[in-house]
């Protein structure tokens, strides 16, 4: 199921930067390359600008960019050099071969106080001398989109140029071979939607800045969408194959008010893209009826969108194609496509075009539950991080709780289109309400903010008991005297007031109820562990309930959010090197952050997660029958 990554595979029209061998990748067990010499890396601008590079081992940040600054005459002093969620420093040894990095700064206009240096002659032998087509990353998953790109550069040769598309949002280009077919879609990162080289007119912000979504940023639609291709073990759901590629050509846009002096030498510009192998279709799913659709390729297609949590599967971007010799629509293939929008840095309300076709509603096959089975989320999260090594912890942490949401809930016997509901939000009237997934997580947490808690008050009266008891073997007591005086043990409340210890809001969610009960609506929740959880006596509170509390809770949550309050454990592990964490998105809708956790916090939760899982499927099974259909509000985006 998983590929082989142990392999690399170099392309033969990649040429060296600088003198000396192309990196190679070393076998390793433990899916992690050995450190070479030379590493090959792509440094983009926050203006969407690439230059190929190699590292040697004494290069740091500072020589990076002046590397930069000699190839694209702009200052960088100003600047950060970014990968994934990392800033990096002096210290580069976390950088693998092949990785993307990008280079943020904090003026875009050319500053007096920083003159751009003259270029010598040996920078001018660091300046990017690789081919003008280079793909990104060497595992044998790109095989293909390797050979695509031989297909395309013959093409250019002969005077078979590229073909812009018109459609959608962002910049895209057809790229195609010798014989003038298209064979490829190319995506420029920096022609996204709201980045700086637009070519629609949708501009305004800088790579790395929330997006369409904001839980997705302006740039990182493209490796989302390799993502998608890499997870989808055996081609199992038919994405196509699709790669991160530094591509040089004169047709990409760019922007004259962003790039200034750059657009003369337009044609030297390299980008950071994604490149999609072309799939000839005869139609999309939103121009025929979905109803023939077969069963197993809707299943094979809601399996992936439920693990990456694709917020943007409309019909448009399912490509239909007849199979030969056939007429009949239940006779057809079905590509899906467009996947910049999957693996959101939190959790969101994702877009399932399929959660209300037919097919969805019928229970999985034995070859799917199988396919279900054998999925690995942690094997699938370290794979990610090899290949994409710029992908940011919060998505791979979305990838790991859905894969397990979909594992638990297809082994419980949930069929797709509950999966997809249970994870889907509702509308009433103009309020969004967290999905049923969100409020397993938010019940979660909250449960392990009452055990910190407990283990808290039990550690302070355990050393306070010990103080005392050391206090007494230090006195001379005198047993025929009253004792005046008795030694406290502090209340709950009174360790949290004295300690400085903050209950969580989520521990609200109770006590919101209560009032409501004492208003006349909703009763209390029971107790944890009771009976009278919907007859399953492990803890877990109706689904409805915790939506209702979660409601009367919502509005304070947020404003303590936009004020700029974080919680307690509010960083990401892995900082080491002298390097520091990139900041997180602002606050936006989400009810539930997977970042706010350290890494032991993570794994327990992961562990109370599965824990109430059962009983949220034993409540979903259980109101179906009665539940009305859903108020969901459209939100694809179509690139």
């Amino acid at each position: 199921m998983y590929p082989d990554l142990d392999p690399c595979l170099h392309d033969e029209m990649v040429v060296a930067t600088f003198k000396g061998p192309p990196s190679e990748c070393c076998e390793n067990k433990k899916m992690e390359r050995k450190p070479s010499g030379r590493r090959r890396v792509f440094v983009q601008t926050d203006t969407g600008c690439v230059l190929g590079m190699e590292l040697d081992r004494c290069d740091n940040a500072h020589t990076v960019k002046r590397k930069l600054q000699v190839a694209f005459n702009v200052p960088t002093q100003e600047s950060s050099l970014i990968c994934g969620d990392m800033v990096l420093k002096n210290d580069l040894s976390v950088v693998r071969n092949d990785s993307p990095l990008l280079l943020t700064k904090t003026f875009l206009h050319r500053s007096s106080s920083t003159p751009c240096l003259s270029p010598t002659g040996r920078d001018l032998q660091q300046r990017d001398q690789g081919g003008p087509i280079e793909v990104i990353g060497c595992s044998d998953m790109f095989a293909g989109a390797k050979q695509l790109v031989k297909d395309i550069m013959k093409a250019i040769k002969v005077g078979i140029e590229p073909i812009p598309i018109h459609g959608g949002l962002g910049g895209a280009y057809y790229f195609r071979n010798s014989n003038g077919e298209n064979v490829a879609i190319v995506k420029p990162t920096d022609e996204e939607p709201y980045a700086p080289n637009n070519p629609k007119g949708f501009v305004g912000k800088t790579l790395g800045q929330p997006g369409l979504k904001r839980s997705v940023r302006v740039g990182e639609t493209g490796f989302r969408e390799v993502a998608a291709y890499l997870l989808d073990h055996d081609h199992f759901a038919n994405v196509p194959c699709t790669a991160l590629v530094k591509v040089r050509h004169s047709i990409f846009n760019v922007n004259d008010r962003v790039n200034g002096s750059m657009q003369h030498n337009k044609k030297q510009i390299s980008k950071i893209a994604s490149l999609q192998q072309f799939i000839p279709h005869d139609f999309d799913a939103s121009d025929h009826g979905t109803s023939s659709f077969p069963v197993s390729a809707v299943h094979r297609i809601g399996i992936l969108d439920v693990r990456i949590l694709n917020t943007d599967r409309h019909a448009g971007n399912l490509l239909v194609r007849k199979l030969e010799g056939s007429g009949r629509f239940d006779q057809v293939e079905l590509f899906p496509i467009d996947h910049g929008l999957c693996l959101p840095e939190s959790l969101e309300d994702p877009y399932f075009e399929w959660i209300h076709w037919p097919q969805a509603s019928i229970p999985f096959s034995d070859d799917e539950l199988d396919y279900i089975y054998n999925l690995d989320p942690f094997r699938d999260s370290d794979m990610l991080k090899m290949e994409l090594p710029m992908i940011r912890e919060a998505c791979l942490r979305v990838l790991v709780l859905c894969t397990i949401f979909l594992k638990e809930a297809a082994a419980f016997g949930l069929c797709l289109a509950e999966i997809g509901e249970m994870m889907s939000r509702e509308f009433q009237g103009h309020e969004e309400e967290p999905s049923e997934l969100e409020l397993i997580c938010i019940e979660t947490k909250k449960q392990l903010d009452q055990e910190e808690l407990f283990s808290f008050e039990a550690e302070v009266v355990d050393k306070d008991v010990i103080q005392f008891e050391l206090d007494c073997e230090d006195q001379d007591l005198n047993l025929n005297t009253k004792v005046e005086e008795k030694p406290s043990v502090l209340s709950p409340f009174q360790v949290g007031a004295r300690n400085g210890v903050v209950r969580n809001t989520l521990c609200k969610l109770e006590e919101s109820v209560m009032e409501e009960d004492e208003n006349g609506s909703q009763g209390e929740l029971p107790p944890l562990g009771s009976d009278e959880y919907n007859g399953v006596g492990n803890g877990v509170p109706n689904v409805s309930q915790l939506s209702l509390s979660v409601k009367n809770t919502r509005a304070g949550e947020k404003g303590r959010q936009q004020s700029g309050i974080k919680q307690k454990s509010g960083f990401l592990a892995g900082t080491s090197s002298g390097n520091t964490t990139v900041n997180d998105l602002p606050a936006s809708s989400s009810f539930v952050k997977l970042t706010d956790m350290d890494e032991d916090r993570w794994n327990q939760f992961l562990e109370s997660f599965q824990r109430l899982l059962i009983p949220a499927f034993f409540n979903c099974k259980q109101g179906n029958a009665s539940k009305k259909q859903r108020q969901r509000l459209g939100t694809s985006c179509q690139f």
